[in-house]
């Protein structure tokens, strides 16, 4: 086969549109097929993506609740929309005309460093046996701003993803550190 056979074959390749994953009868989606950055197409969809931000931030912040950890549901829920707003303001600032494209990645960096002193007023050291305290909260506040990052980017996909993920690590690792006996020494 001589190079212009293979990259027109490459042509083919691409143009072809992916076959879907289904298993046991559920579609599972296209192998590489990502969700794309992409503004909101209406006041609905802008609606739907501060929504689902603040649901995802809701339910980390609902097992934080039930811990009783310092930040709860109200915390990791206005972080996760925080962080879903002031994405999209990013978005739509770099979409206007003669705006600089770079302004989305510019807030998601402030967006990121403010997290950080958020965690942070959770993270306690004490001089006792439990030693430093908040950790796990403070990580999962910036989970949840991640997750308001992606929603407000509308790559939902990531953030739900991120928010079960996140769930999963708090619930099994909690029984985790039970059984290991740590987890006296943590609350």
């Amino acid at each position: 086969m001589n190079a212009s056979a293979i990259a027109a074959s490459a042509n083919v390749d691409r143009m072809t549109p992916p076959t879907a994953i289904i298993y046991n009868g559920f579609h599972l989606g296209y192998p590489y097929a990502m969700d794309a950055v992409a503004l909101p197409t209406g006041i609905l969809g802008l609606i739907g993506r501060l929504v689902l931000a603040t649901t995802l931030g809701a339910l980390v912040g609902l097992n934080r609740e039930m811990q009783r950890k310092p930040a709860g549901l109200r915390t990791h829920a206005l972080v996760a929309l925080g962080a879903a707003v002031f994405t999209l303001a990013g978005l739509l600032l770099g979409s206007s005309e003669g705006a600089n494209a770079a302004s989305a990645s510019r807030v998601i960096q402030g967006l990121i460093a403010g997290i950080g002193f958020i965690g942070g007023g959770v993270i306690l050291h004490r001089d006792d046996v439990k030693g430093v305290h908040g950790l796990t909260t403070a990580a999962a506040i910036w989970v949840v701003a991640g997750a308001g990052i992606a929603t407000g980017l509308g790559l939902w996909r990531i953030g739900v993803t991120s928010v079960v993920l996140t769930l999963i690590v708090l619930v099994v690792g909690e029984r985790i550190d039970e059984s290991l006996g740590k987890g006296d020494a943590r609350k």
